[in-house]
């Protein structure tokens, strides 16, 4: 026998996975960060891991990305934590889609994990470069493109899903809409 409740609701995770999905991406993001404290060395060479793809090199950051905002670790500590408890606490008050929940986990996750560094240690560790993304900025006269965690990919990939699922739903209301009449009527 099908349950009554509306097909939608189907589509949505229970409330307790946002919380779950957070701190297992929270977790990993912040296991990464011990082993790169305990295995790399501050402003040592490169490790390659992948050619031209993937290197481990250790830095520490008390801003955001290429530098901006600078020895503000702890106001962008507050506002991370802010707003990646923000997310939690409306994805739990008001489900969402799957998707959409998923996608505003991993941003909330992200937002949480920096945070805890900037509170913990008044900066962010950072271990993630890509020299071919490098190669692309510094062409386009940007300087090396940032080193970076794995709760920037949180945000990062979260955020462009975010921005994709946004312009599907834009160009689905537009094929549902009816079409408007050329001319008075």
């Amino acid at each position: 026998m099908r349950s009554a409740a509306p097909a939608s609701a189907h589509r949505r995770w229970p409330l307790w996975f946002p919380l779950l999905l957070a701190a297992l991406l929270i977790v990993a993001d912040q296991l990464l960060k011990s082993w790169a404290l305990n295995n790399l060395v501050y402003q040592a060479p490169p490790v390659p891991v992948i050619p031209l793809l993937l290197d481990w090199v250790l830095t520490f950051n008390t801003g955001a990305a290429w530098s901006m905002f600078s020895n503000s670790a702890l106001p962008l500590a507050a506002l991370r934590l802010l707003v990646g408890l923000g997310l939690l606490g409306y994805l739990v008050l008001r489900p969402q889609a799957r998707h959409l929940s998923t996608v505003l986990t991993m941003i909330a996750a992200g937002a949480i994990g920096n945070a805890i560094d900037g509170l913990t240690k008044g900066q962010v560790t950072d271990m993630i470069h890509m020299p071919l993304l490098s190669s692309v900025t510094n062409a386009l006269g940007v300087g090396d493109f940032p080193i970076f965690n794995l709760a920037d990919v949180y945000v990062v990939l979260g955020t462009l899903t975010l921005l994709l699922l946004s312009l599907r739903e834009d160009r689905r209301a537009q094929q549902a809409a009816p079409a408007e009449p050329h001319g008075p009527a």
